[in-house]
């Protein structure tokens, strides 16, 4: 993070290019100041500029969608299309009437498809793309080959050299991947995250959901992030803020929808099941829920369980950042079973299943493999290997099936 102030290549670019070789419309998604604009803004041939947060353009946009979009050049970029979610019908037919490829880019701090009020999905002309927020790979400038390698069987015992971990974890955690706050020392950052969260709060918030009391998101908000990486109780948190059971659903919805939450459904090998157990919820960015909760480096030693929470949902935000160009059709769980046999992350691809267990420790022992093992007798011949990432410092073998302890610094050092 010594070169905060130096461009950082995404890795999604050669997504974004893909996609805009052979479709109409590519939408850009992402919480706000991740990098949308930045990205966008460099596409070769050159894309026109229009932002929704110029409030002339705005007007213009929801008094005469149709009109504007007539008035548009060949290529261009829309940014913040969630401010005028009308305009995505016009943008239809104006496709429909010329259908080339990469004729527009549109960037979105709220997922498109959740909005209320979406004018049109544009099925068949867009794809959507997520940019998150900087993975530490990229913030390291490396590849980020993790995820890659274990979907490929690549994991093998090796003896190796790491960075100490102890100064370089808390540091990740607590800076998160918004590239104003790594940019900054830890305390100009937490300043940072605390404007970023009012701002989402008082205005984002408006567009895409019709709420009455923001101040009650802003509480729900410093709750949950004291519980990110914990099982998601609706109930127990109305009880705590005094709020409806509906409420508390509506607010875990904006915050969805502003990818500030990520609500992470469990794993059965029952997909019916799936839908009726409990999800755990995590923070997106790390950064954010350490400044609502307080968290500083040196309480790393002194309140391991709040870190302990913390990493799950840092190493959770890592693996789901590097599938968005490994592959993107991977989707991710949780697994818990009766007897509360956990597993941190659960990764599929099709009925191909793998795990991830985390942990803060310098060591990892073999009844660290537990909650693999569980999951490996679950899934049969579907299970494909997992990881116990931890501290230390070498990968080696567990006892289970193809089941590694890998330290946590390969997430971002290769």
């Amino acid at each position: 993070m010594d070169e905060a102030f130096q461009p950082y290549f995404r890795h999604l670019t050669d997504s974004l290019r893909l996609a805009l070789a052979d479709t109409p419309v590519v939408s850009l998604l992402g919480p706000r100041q991740c990098g949308k604009t930045t990205l966008a803004r460099t596409l070769e041939p050159q894309y026109a500029y229009f932002s929704f947060d110029d409030e002339a353009t705005l007007a213009f946009a929801r008094a005469d969608p149709s009109g504007f979009v007539a008035a548009l050049p060949e290529r261009a970029v829309l940014d913040e299309i969630q401010r005028v979610p009308g305009l995505l019908r016009a943008l239809k037919l104006a496709v429909d009437a010329r259908r080339s490829p990469g004729r527009f880019v549109l960037t979105g701090s709220a997922n498109l498809l959740l909005l209320p009020d979406l004018g049109d999905s544009l099925a068949g002309r867009m794809e959507a793309l997520y940019l998150q927020p900087l993975s530490a790979a990229e913030l390291a400038r490396q590849p980020g080959r993790f995820l890659a390698d274990l979907l490929a069987g690549r994991i093998e015992a090796e003896l190796r050299q790491t960075t100490e971990l102890s100064d370089t974890l808390p540091r990740y955690l607590l800076a998160g991947g918004f590239p104003e706050a790594v940019a900054r020392p830890p305390a100009r950052a937490r300043v940072w995250h605390r404007a970023y969260l009012r701002t989402l709060v008082e205005r984002d918030a408006r567009d895409v959901a019709r709420l009455r009391d923001m101040s009650a998101l802003a509480r729900l908000l410093e709750l949950l992030a004291l519980r990110s990486g914990g099982l998601l109780n609706v109930s127990s948190l109305g009880n705590e803020l005094d709020l409806r059971r509906e409420t508390v659903d509506r607010y875990l919805d904006v915050g969805e929808r502003l990818f500030l939450l990520r609500r992470l459904l469990p794993w059965h090998r029952n997909e019916a099941k799936r839908l009726i157990k409990t999800p755990k919820l995590h923070f997106v960015d790390s950064g954010l829920a350490a400044s609502l909760t307080g968290l500083r480096a040196e309480d790393w030693h002194i309140r391991r369980e709040r870190f302990g929470r913390l990493l799950e949902s840092w190493v959770v935000q890592q693996i789901i950042t590097q599938a968005g160009w490994t592959d993107p059709d991977l989707r991710f769980w949780h697994y818990r079973d009766k007897d509360q046999v956990e597993v941190d992350l659960v990764i599929t691809q099709g009925r191909q299943t793998w795990g991830v267990e985390v942990k803060a420790a310098m060591t990892a022992l073999p009844g660290d493999g537990q909650g693999l093992r569980r999951l490996a007798e679950q899934c049969g011949k579907d299970y494909r290997g997992g990881v116990v990432l931890y501290s230390g410092d070498s990968v080696f073998a567990l006892p289970g099936q193809n089941t590694f302890a890998v330290p946590l610094a390969r997430l971002w050092d290769r």
